[in-house]
């Protein structure tokens, strides 16, 4: 289905992709106390970067902002993984999660 019959132009992803960016950056600033909420911000931007690749990679005609997005993608799913095995253990270990209090590497 072509987007441009729904309406919907590039610049509609790109407004998207800058909001769901400019979120994700305000929950890193703004959030300082949970790790998780950190870890989800970090995978908005990720999104965010990648709707942005795959609008270009549709208005150019080109296939490589696609490609770029399954490496990123990989990267995510590689990053979600690591990140919530060492909450996981954090938690554990410390019995919390608040960044203020995990921030010393004492053993």
């Amino acid at each position: 289905m072509n987007l441009l019959a729904t309406g919907l132009t590039p610049g509609h992803f790109l407004t998207l992709g800058a909001v769901l960016f400019c979120i994700s950056v305000a929950g890193i600033f703004l959030n300082r106390k949970n790790v998780i909420v950190l870890l989800m911000c970090l995978e908005l931007l990720l999104l965010a970067v990648n709707i942005n690749f795959v609008t270009f990679a549709r208005q150019l005609g080109d296939e490589a902002g696609q490609v770029f997005v399954f490496f990123i993608l990989t990267v995510a799913a590689a990053e979600a993984a690591i990140g919530l095995a060492i909450v996981v253990t954090l938690f554990r270990n410390r019995r919390t999660i608040n960044v203020a209090e995990i921030d010393s590497l004492k053993g």
